[in-house]
């Protein structure tokens, strides 16, 4: 068998440690799928269209570090430069790859199907590098290994998304064979000199202060130091707070944990430890006007050891040339103790039980999904009171929460879960999404289905977006309403012949009762996915929801500035 290009890529994205990758056939990628297929390594699922193909391999990346998908030139590609998008802002590094037109029609003159009608075709690469870290366009076999390479080992370095054109002719055209894959892995060695330079600042920092406080940020996760920064906790003895959107990044069981600190819809008491800490360690942070509330709550300045994933800043001064998981680490050797910081007890807001007779509140359903996570759940939470809901609950270590806030695409949550749950089948996968974020992409419930993941879905049926109702009304917030619960029936056509792919359950809950029942089933259901459709009133959502948007939405409509 002659050895490809097709082959050199899927072996690179076996070597990474890919089990699998997603795709969307085309006309111009079905010799590389071919190829692909012929290879192994990796098994191809498909998605019903490249916008959740692209946010499937974002939710792969969630849970194994890196992930791909597979899709066609212009019509296919473009649409999942939104997943690329998203990939970017919340810094996962997922290589989208598309097929493009054969080599020998760039700079022909000829005007091709699935294009905007010129005879130029690098608009798609134009496009893609501005959302990703690195982009390339192959067009002989030559150069493809040191192409997919350099893509490749710049996604995995900076845990951003990349970009991969094959021309439809070179996907089967003879390659050499990869080399070993630990080129692929490697990171420059740190400046010794800047990291003790840093290290002795941000010790000098620490020792004059008395009330320590640690904030994780958002980054955290792709700075590959959350079992550092407990280490570090552990070492200083002081008080834990995450930002919101670093929810499950810090085991709430751990002693110092004290919530979320999130300005004045903090959890109860960490703000105040924050704001009133003389000196904070804000790991990894993304401050934008949905972190801070609207610019209220930035923790900058000289209170502050801001450690970012490629600096540290400081006392007004400012240190690179290293890892930020290399400064923990050598932080927490010589971190002094701060204990005294450490004051009262953490006491996690519990929700209490309503009857179970009456109607179906968001409280209740949120209490009762808090209870079915456990330390093997990974929660995936909409854009949304979703999150809200998630950012309150009392996590047992182990739980992961799944968010996206800084993209904030609605309708993320179902493909992104769709690939989490077959890059971890051994996990609980649980999602929450409102009606109107499932009318975006409810199409990949089908996948699920079809690959029989027990995911459990709670959809929230209130008729609408709710927060921008709360915060902006208008007719454009009232959506047409579904029997979302029906839906499930529809996707359990299957493939005649086959047993497989029948097994999606559809349920209705109106009160607390009916929801418990319906949990025991979705429970019971182990061969596909359980959608679970929770009727609330219209104005029932989390009252920090109401009060953070309207914060957020004052401040992005702030007057123009005069000169």
């Amino acid at each position: 068998m002659t050895y490809t290009v097709g082959h050199y890529l899927a072996e690179r994205l076996t070597q990474i440690g890919l089990k699998h990758h997603f795709a969307v056939a085309g006309d111009y990628n079905l010799v590389l799928l071919d190829q692909l297929i012929e290879q192994g390594g990796t098994k191809q699922i498909y998605d019903c269209n490249e916008l959740n193909c692209s946010f499937a391999a974002e939710g792969y990346a969630r849970a194994n570090g890196a992930a791909a998908a597979v899709i066609t030139f212009s019509v296919g590609a473009i649409s999942a430069m939104n997943g690329l998008g998203g990939a970017y802002a919340e810094n996962l590094p997922i290589l989208v790859i598309s097929g493009a037109p054969n080599s020998n029609d760039h700079g022909s003159g000829h005007v091709l199907h699935h294009t905007i009608g010129t005879t130029e075709y690098s608009y798609q690469m134009e496009m893609a590098k501005h959302v990703t870290c690195a982009a390339e366009s192959i067009t002989s076999a030559e150069t493809a290994p040191a192409k997919i390479d350099h893509v490749i080992r710049t996604m995995l370095r900076e845990k951003k998304p990349a970009y991969l054109e094959i021309a439809c002719n070179i996907s089967a055209a003879p390659c050499v064979r990869p080399g070993p894959v630990s080129s692929l892995h490697a990171h420059p060695r740190p400046d010794e000199a800047s990291l003790k330079a840093a290290l002795d600042e941000s010790l000098g920092f620490l020792t004059k202060a008395n009330k320590v406080a640690i904030l994780v940020g958002t980054k955290l996760r792709a700075a590959e130091a959350l079992k550092e920064t407990i280490e570090l906790a552990d070492k200083l003895g002081c008080p834990v707070t995450v930002m919101a959107a670093a929810k499950s990044y810090f085991p709430e069981t751990h002693p110092g944990f004290r919530g979320v600190y999130w300005g004045d819809v903090s959890s109860p008491g960490a703000q105040e430890i924050i704001e009133g800490a003389d000196a904070v360690i804000c790991l990894a942070p993304v401050w934008n006007d949905y972190s801070s509330g609207g610019w209220k709550s930035i923790v900058r300045g000289e209170k502050v050891l801001e450690v970012d994933p490629d600096r540290v800043t400081v006392n007004g001064k400012t240190f690179d040339g290293f890892r930020l998981k290399e400064f923990v680490k050598a932080l927490t050797e010589k971190a002094p103790k701060k204990s005294a910081a450490l004051t009262g007890a953490y006491k996690p807001v519990m929700l209490p039980k309503a009857d179970p007779a009456k109607p179906l509140s968001n409280d209740e359903m949120t209490r009762q999904i808090n209870e079915l996570v456990d330390g093997n759940t990974t929660l995936f939470a909409e854009t949304g009171d979703s999150w809200f809901n998630a950012v309150r609950m009392h996590l047992p270590e182990g739980a992961k929460v799944e968010t996206e806030m800084q993209w904030g695409h609605i309708g993320w949550s179902v493909p992104s879960m769709f690939g989490n749950a077959t890059a971890s089948p051994e996990r609980k996968h649980v999602l929450m999404v409102g009606d109107g974020s499932f009318q975006l992409t409810a199409q990949e419930v089908a996948q699920m289905v079809r690959y029989e993941l027990p995911v459990i879905i709670f959809l929230v049926n209130n008729h609408g977006y709710v927060i921008e109702i709360a915060i902006h009304d208008g007719p454009y917030n009232y959506i047409q309403n579904w029997d979302y619960a029906a839906l499930m029936q529809c996707f359990n056509q299957g493939v005649p012949g086959e047993e497989s792919g029948k097994y999606g359950l559809g349920l209705h809950a109106t009160t607390g009762a009916e929801l418990a029942e319906a949990i025991a089933k979705a429970k019971k259901n182990t061969r596909g996915p359980t959608l679970i459709e929770c009727k609330l009133d219209r104005t029932d959502c989390t009252k920090t929801l109401v009060e953070w948007g309207k914060a957020v939405a004052a401040a992005n409509s702030r007057k123009p500035q005069s000169v």
